[in-house]
């Protein structure tokens, strides 16, 4: 197992009269290379599960283990639990500060104390893998578009060259073209790297194309961890958490109750395609 989450809690104002569950006693695993869908209202405790994972916040009670060592174990090195699980933040903003996007990228590989042929290669790698022109180096990260500054602030988590890459909304705010480029190069990392991948998203569709399993998050638990097929069969229950399934699966199962016995498991407009030609065929 990669990463191991055993009975972790999270308090707000731990000890005072405003004390509250973030996190309530979560458990789960992630193997290598797994693509991980992490849904959830907001509010449900996403992004402070997510920070768990790399020590950014330290849980209350609990232990959390990667590659086997408990990360709260005072002789543990959180620096480079940090470069090798990499976060990216929901807004750019928050990542990027540089005076150049090539600083910017850079700064990251730096860190790690490589020389400096070994961190410009990296740093040219990264920016290559996720599509920032040559022509866009030099130019300040606060002037790019919306996507552009999404691709920077993930080459520079990239160019650590971590065996974990979270996405906190990575498509937020993004037009369906820039979704859809975001979405395919995560894709292509995760396939040609192994990379593990943990997206975080509103958007079913999304993860119903690209995620193996899906984690479900309702007021700091962890209510579904299971394949997506069986998450979503589930459809009911995710709109009493104020979440719903793809639309793929509303309309498998509309057809379903007038009458054609189609398989209701589709979660994908391929899926559902394959499985209304096989009906009628």
């Amino acid at each position: 197992m990669q990463i191991i989450f055993d009975k972790v809690n999270y308090l707000y104002g731990n000890g005072t009269a405003f004390e509250r569950h973030a996190i309530k006693n979560v458990s789960f695993s992630i193997e290598k290379g797994e693509f991980i869908g992490l849904i959830g209202h907001t509010g449900s405790g996403k992004s402070t599960l997510i920070q768990h994972m790399n020590g950014l916040v330290k849980a209350t009670s609990g232990h959390i283990y990667y590659n086997g060592e408990d990360i709260y174990d005072p002789k543990y090195n959180l620096r480079q639990l940090r470069s090798k699980v990499g976060l990216v933040f929901q807004y750019p903003e928050h990542q990027l500060f540089e005076t150049t996007v090539f600083k910017d990228v850079i700064f990251g590989p730096k860190n790690l104390g490589l020389d400096k042929l070994e961190c410009e290669l990296r740093s040219y790698e990264a920016l290559k893998m996720v599509g920032i022109s040559e022509d866009l180096l030099d130019a300040s990260p606060f002037e790019l578009s919306g996507g552009q500054k999404r691709r920077v602030a993930i080459a520079g988590v990239l160019a650590m060259k971590p065996e974990v890459l979270i996405l906190d909304e990575p498509t937020a705010g993004l037009d369906p073209k820039g979704r859809d480029d975001i979405l395919e190069q995560i894709n292509k990392l995760h396939q040609e790297s192994n990379m593990t991948i943990i997206l975080v998203t509103h958007s079913m569709e999304d993860v119903a194309n690209y995620a193996d399993r899906l984690f479900v998050m309702n007021k700091g638990e962890l209510v579904y961890q299971h394949h997506l097929k069986e998450v979503f069969s589930h459809y009911k229950e995710l709109e009493a958490m104020q979440l719903a399934a793809p639309q793929v699966t509303y309309v498998m199962n509309a057809l379903n109750n007038r009458g054609f016995k189609i398989p209701t498991d589709a979660t994908t407009v391929t899926e559902a395609k394959e499985a209304i030609l096989k009906h009628f065929s």
